[in-house]
């Protein structure tokens, strides 16, 4: 039980708190934790498999691109007048058109791309690069929580919060079967495949009473400090009635798991339940084979991936304003297509940031390298020149306000010199 605890016995299904030993000393769920600075909530969305960011932000206005790529590259705008060809956004940039639904966010300055960005780590491992950026310690395998963790455990309590003002049991939710990497840690976390799921199980009519016998009597350190406001975080979601949760401003969520959990963000945000860090990721972004180009297997993943932030951007509305969406992947891909059809693992990826606080000027961020051969990483991957800390660090501090960076990204020792302007300074 030093990570994580499954309540059993039918009275929830699919819900873990992550926990510690230093939690289960505490008398009470989110007792001593701040509540979020400003009402301000990040949602940080993970692309498992590593993306091939040169064809999901497109640098068509490099050469080097299309001779690496002579059957995988999306064809410039003007080539394809602007039909399977990729979306402009400054004459050198654009978006794999499966993502024209990030334009009208670029054109209202909602969107910032980030290029050439990633972990300064030389593995190609996935479960290394993953962990590595979950737990923002590259190369170090001895981390043992997630960064967006350690925001939560050590954030300071906010100038607008009353003495003894804490937050409740959805400060931090990830729509994931387990706690993941990046949340785990010593402050509590609560994870679930659908909130339907995280509601209460009636067996014979009796399960309520049970989960509730069990906290008066059964085992401590099971639910002490958990089962009271357990009952009071079922309350809460039930009155936020999940089942007629409509989306608002015609926004349309795609039927896939990845969406759906998106519109459950959204619902959670909107419930006003004190949401300040979400998480979901999406898998199928590890393109060996049969790739694709303007159609295909990416092409495929993209529209789920665009079409399920672009409805939760229209649902939340005005409420942008208070959140930011940060995209992320552990590491691109080669520059080079290979022999069959795909693309192999690489370094430098791509991110994106979106939201109502971006900086004045629209604009792609991040160095680019050049794709040209003595211009690649080890001779055949697109160059780093933005440590992903940079941009998890100015996000941070733009947006939730934290201050203790030091601690949150052991062993960084980037400044905010080093930081794009991603954000409203």
């Amino acid at each position: 039980m030093n990570r994580r605890v499954f309540l059993k016995g039918g009275a929830l299904s699919l819900m873990t708190l992550g926990l510690s030993p230093s939690f289960l000393r505490r008398t009470a769920l989110a007792m001593d934790l701040p509540r979020a600075a400003r009402g301000k909530t990040l949602i940080v969305l993970f692309q498992r498999g590593a993306a091939d960011a040169l064809n999901v932000l497109v640098p068509f206005g490099d050469a080097d691109y299309y001779k690496a790529r002579p059957q995988l590259a999306i064809g410039s705008p003007a080539r394809n007048n602007g039909t399977l060809g990729a979306i402009d956004l400054d004459g050198f940039y654009g978006l794999h058109p499966s993502l024209q639904g990030f334009k009208p966010l670029w054109d209202r300055g909602l969107l910032a791309p980030i290029h050439a960005v990633g972990s300064p780590s030389a593995t190609r491992s996935h479960f290394d690069a993953q962990d590595y950026m979950e737990t923002a310690t590259p190369d170090r395998k001895g981390t043992t929580d997630g960064w967006l963790n350690r925001y939560l455990a050590v954030q300071g309590t906010c100038e607008a919060c009353t003495p003894g003002q804490t937050t409740g049991p959805f400060r931090a939710v990830a729509m994931t079967a387990q706690t993941p990497r990046i949340l785990e840690g010593a402050s509590p976390v609560v994870a679930m495949n659908s909130i339907d799921e995280f509601s209460i199980r009636t067996n014979g009519g009796d399960a309520e009473r049970r989960l509730e016998a069990l906290y008066r009597t059964g085992s401590a350190d099971l639910v002490h400090g958990s089962g009271s406001d357990m009952f009071e975080a079922l309350k809460v979601l039930r009155s936020a009635n999940p089942q007629q949760y409509k989306a608002a401003n015609g926004a349309q969520y795609p039927r896939s798991q990845f969406g759906q959990r998106l519109l459950q963000i959204a619902q959670l945000i909107k419930a006003g339940v004190g949401l300040e860090v979400a998480f979901a990721d999406i898998g199928g972004w590890d393109t060996h084979v049969n790739q694709g180009a303007a159609q295909g297997q990416l092409a495929n993943r993209l529209s789920d991936f665009g079409d399920s932030i672009s409805a939760l951007v229209a649902d939340l509305g005005d409420r942008m304003d208070d959140v930011v969406i940060l995209t992320c992947s552990e590491f691109g891909r080669t520059v080079r297509q290979n022999g069959t059809g795909g693309t192999d693992h690489g370094h430098a990826g791509a991110m994106f940031v979106i939201g109502g606080s971006l900086g004045a000027t629209k604009k792609v961020h991040g160095r680019w390298p050049g794709l040209a051969p003595e211009q690649l990483y080890e001779g055949r991957d697109l160059a780093l020149t933005t440590d992903f800390r940079a941009v998890f660090a100015e996000v941070a501090s733009r947006h939730l306000g934290a201050q203790t960076l030091t601690t949150m990204f052991p062993g960084y020792t980037g400044t905010s010199r080093e930081w794009l302007g991603v954000l409203k300074g």
